[in-house]
């Protein structure tokens, strides 16, 4: 069972075409895939079909396979050491919609910039007036595994915003269309994310036990080298070399969710590069994972207090006429779930596992509660496909049973290199109460994710920055204070650890806040991004 606690997923848009039928009581369709944009056609697929082609462009400037290694590896630009990736050529082709796209040569390895090097793919979109044009403004999504490419075409930047910049996507190193973190097969990755989540029994445990050494396993076999070298430090220096590529002098960047910590840990690396910087729903870098993963199991079961207030005072909630019989009733049809997984059209079972995702992810936006409800009305009348539906959205898996991004393998493998654990077993166990009393809904599941990176099979040899970032300009830190993927504490402790940091909160729910409904931090966003005022440190809105 994967850890969910760093993903982001835009479902409004997505929830709002594909569920109305299935909420409706029709069972047509248990699978789907996409986020909330599939406007770019996918160059190739992953989880065990990944292309190396990027958009735009038949194959990478220069490019020179190297024998015996996956798709996405070469020998990189003409020149020695680093400067020959701050110095190669960038070949930008039109790729639809007024849109170019290009791909790029980073090391696969900083400490040996004269070895093997990667390819990241991008995608621009050039500013709507350019006679103000002031330069690029990079976009993430987060994850860790979120494409930045597609994220272009659903980002929802205010028309100021995209009158003056060029706005940039790219894919991380590791991620979809960039030289791909690969794990597992199709039905590997459908195994995995069916797996128990709450193994009670030694026999689950070992089960457990065997699912994550063959998740584990598969990436060494599936990713080569590339695998211990998708921390966020390579991340955030692969970041400056595309700055330089553009042209920019200094980077301007907005990022949300995990696209939060790339932003922290380049303005670490490289403060006096920094332009301007939005890090919306923030991730806290110098938390340890422990605190983390116990923070936000504690975030998501916030979260689900807020639905369930909701749930109840719409009436006719199927769970329960109160908040608390409400939550126990859910409780028990995860377990119930977990005895007996729920049958599906799609002639898949939907096994506790897969049902925990299909909860979760409607709490990421209060927009896409009325979803849950009908998921879970369908659920307890003994049918797994709404649930079953929101699951697959969450991983991407599309109908036909592949998957249209790696996210699901990426996320480990990021995760793990940026924040490894040592706990063994028996602390693992010890530590169920702490995380049932932080979250009695999902503390069950919760309380196993520390086992993955304490399992980890390698290790990332990049050490950890300086996150005060001394000699940046003014960073501005977005929090939402019920947000249930990244609480809200950590967007506090962010803008307290940045020197320059300026802490603008949203009071209210679902994950990250601009673009969310509220005029004030879309306004105080907007008005950093264009005129390089940020808000009054401390603004709620």
């Amino acid at each position: 069972m994967p850890n969910v606690v760093l993903s982001r997923r835009l479902l409004a848009a997505v929830l709002g075409t594909a569920l109305l039928a299935s909420c409706g009581g029709a069972t047509q369709r248990a699978s789907g895939g996409g986020s909330a944009s599939t406007t770019i056609a996918t160059v190739g697929s992953t989880s065990g079909s990944t292309s190396s082609t990027s958009p735009g462009s038949s194959a990478a400037p220069n490019a020179t396979a190297t024998s015996g290694q996956p798709k996405g590896y070469g020998a990189g630009p003409a020149g020695h050491g680093l400067p020959r990736f701050y110095q190669q050529s960038v070949n930008w082709s039109p790729c639809g919609g007024g849109d170019s796209c290009a791909r790029v040569w980073v090391p696969l390895d900083y400490t040996n910039p004269d070895g093997q090097a990667i390819t990241l793919a991008l995608k621009r979109s050039p500013a709507r007036d350019s006679s103000k044009r002031r330069g690029s403004l990079f976009i993430n999504p987060g994850g860790p595994g979120g494409s930045g490419v597609d994220y272009l075409g659903y980002i929802n930047l205010d028309r100021s915003v995209t009158n003056v910049y060029d706005v940039i996507g790219f894919d991380p190193r590791g991620v979809a269309r960039s030289t791909p973190v690969n794990c597992l097969s199709n039905r590997g990755l459908d195994a995995y994310l069916a797996s128990d989540p709450t193994p009670d029994t030694p026999a689950e445990i070992r089960g457990m036990q065997h699912e994550w050494t063959s998740f584990t396993q598969g990436c060494i076999q599936r990713s080569g080298p590339l695998l211990a070298h998708v921390s966020t430090v390579d991340v955030a220096r692969d970041l400056d070399i595309l700055r330089a590529l553009v042209g920019d002098k200094k980077l301007n960047y907005f990022g949300a969710s995990y696209g939060t910590y790339i932003g922290a840990t380049y303005a670490a690396l490289f403060p006096r590069n920094v332009d301007r910087m939005v890090l919306d729903g923030a991730v806290d870098p110098l938390a340890s994972p422990h605190i983390t993963e116990l923070k936000q199991a504690a975030g998501f079961e916030r979260a689900l207090t807020s639905y369930l207030k909701y749930c109840v005072s719409q009436g006719k909630c199927p769970l329960g006429n109160t908040v608390s019989s409400a939550r126990q009733r859910l409780i028990s049809l995860f377990q119930q779930i977990d005895r007996s997984p729920l049958p599906t059209s799609s002639g898949r079972q939907l096994t506790e596992g897969l049902a925990f995702l299909g909860v979760i992810v409607p709490l990421y936006s209060q927009s896409s509660w009325s979803y849950e409800t009908s998921a879970l009305r369908v659920a307890l009348a003994g049918s797994g496909n709404t649930l079953l539906l929101l699951s697959n959205y969450y991983a991407d898996r599309k109908a036909n049973g592949t998957y249209k991004d790696n996210a699901m393998e990426v996320q480990s493998a990021v995760n793990c290199l940026d924040h490894p654990e040592h706990e063994s077993l028996q602390q693992i166990k010890a530590g169920r109460r702490q995380f049932i009393t932080a979250s009695p809904t999902f503390g069950p599941a919760a309380m196993w994710w520390p086992y993955a990176c304490s399992n980890w099979p390698v290790t990332s040899s990049q050490p950890k920055p300086d996150y005060s970032a001394k000699g940046a300009p003014p960073i501005v830190v977005v929090g939402t204070t019920r947000d249930p993927a990244t609480p809200y504490q950590q967007a506090v402790n962010l803008a307290h650890e940045l020197s320059s940091g300026v802490l603008l909160s949203r009071n209210g729910d679902g994950h990250t806040a601009y673009s969310s409904g509220n005029q004030c931090i879309d306004s105080a966003v907007d008005t950093y991004l264009v005129t390089g005022k940020p808000p009054a440190n401390g603004t709620m809105c």
